[in-house]
């Protein structure tokens, strides 16, 4: 799957979005290594600390269904900005793969990528606890 492929699923989610408070609505999809694809939205609540982004919600997904090989991730947003993942989901893909593909796309359809190593240097991951 092209990354061009990936941004328009991600691009898709950002219709399904709940974001009653911040206005900002970022869909991400998550490609595994088999080809399958995880998508999701943020999910605000009045409980600011409650919402999820987009990116952990199909990390979730995806886990939750037993995959947890993923090579690339496309996230959605838009603004003018790039919509890079904040860093709880670096971290959360970063558990996972350090290496995968990281795509951020903006308002005007144009996106940008690097790895999830460049996004997040020095991570901590699972080796680290050894």
């Amino acid at each position: 799957m092209t990354d061009l492929e990936l941004m328009q699923l991600a691009r898709g989610m950002c219709q399904r979005a709940y974001v009653p408070y911040s206005k900002f609505p970022v869909g991400a999809a998550l490609l595994c290594g088999d080809g399958t694809v995880f998508t999701g939205c943020n999910v605000e609540n009045a409980a600011y600390g409650s919402t999820i982004c987009a990116e952990r919600t199909a990390l979730c997904k995806a886990v939750s269904e037993g995959y947890t090989d993923f090579v690339a991730i496309a996230i959605a947003g838009q603004s003018e900005d790039f919509c890079w993942p904040c860093g709880a989901c670096r971290q959360m893909l970063y558990e996972f793969s350090p290496t995968m593909r990281v795509t951020a796309g903006n308002g005007a359809d144009a996106f940008a990528s690097m790895t999830l190593g460049e996004l997040l240097p020095c991570g901590f991951g699972p080796k680290h606890l050894g």
